[in-house]
């Protein structure tokens, strides 16, 4: 009886993501061969007549923040039409599927060039890809989505994020000082921007004051010299 429910669940899962969010048709085969994959590996390692054994669970440390994710989607509501590829790559992302997800939207890409969301999205799952480092990919997709769609706060704001992540803070900075000059006084993100925008100041205003008492400090002699004579 418990094989009847998991496959009945199976089909309907898989029903609603193609009639209710419309997964695309060749997306189809990818998400029946996830589901199948799922049931595959609960026949040969599941056993539901056994008492349960509640673990507590492992963290992950390259799993996706939530906050971010939820950043993104305030901020593409309305700059692109692939909201069911984006619905499977943020399930990948916060499941930590960096590589995954990315390779999800580079197939939905080639699907919908002119999608920005989809560009942001790209450049988000490379840097996580990367454990937040930038490279020459994420940054070509962060600034083709914001030539697609100029007014798009997602392009500056997740640019700027891995910018700082990478050390680069001067460069961040310039990309949020701008976003946050043009971003209505009620939009949802404005408030956090402002927020991490300060917190980039100060750690700016840290680094400088480190480097001036670098520069200020003496020198150490080399070994064996004499003293100066007074």
């Amino acid at each position: 009886m418990t094989w009847v429910f998991i496959v009945v669940i199976a089909v309907l899962v898989l029903g609603v993501m193609v009639f209710v969010l419309k997964l695309p048709r060749t997306g189809w085969e990818i998400t029946a061969a996830a589901l199948l994959f799922g049931i595959s590996g609960y026949a040969l390692q599941g056993h539901p007549g056994q008492a349960g054994a509640p673990q507590a669970p492992v963290e992950n440390a390259k799993l996706a923040d939530q906050t971010l994710i939820k950043e993104r989607q305030q901020m593409g509501a309305a700059f692109g039409q692939g909201q069911s590829w984006l619905i499977l790559a943020d399930a990948l992302t916060r499941q930590g599927q960096f590589g995954a997800a990315t390779e999800v939207l580079r197939k939905a890409i080639a699907k919908s060039p002119q999608d920005a969301d989809l560009w942001v999205a790209l450049g988000n799952a490379l840097v996580g890809h990367t454990d937040g480092v930038i490279t020459p990919a994420a940054q070509f997709a962060f600034q083709k989505a914001a030539n697609i769609a100029p007014d798009h706060p997602g392009p500056p704001f997740f640019m700027g994020l891995a910018l700082a992540q990478s050390g680069r803070f001067a460069e961040a900075r310039a990309l949020w000082a701008e976003l946050l000059a043009r971003s209505p006084a009620d939009a949802p993100y404005r408030a956090d921007l402002q927020a991490r925008l300060e917190r980039l100041d100060s750690l700016i205003a840290e680094q400088a004051q480190m480097q001036a008492g670098m520069a200020g400090a003496p020198s150490a002699a080399p070994p064996g010299a004499k003293p100066a004579q007074q």
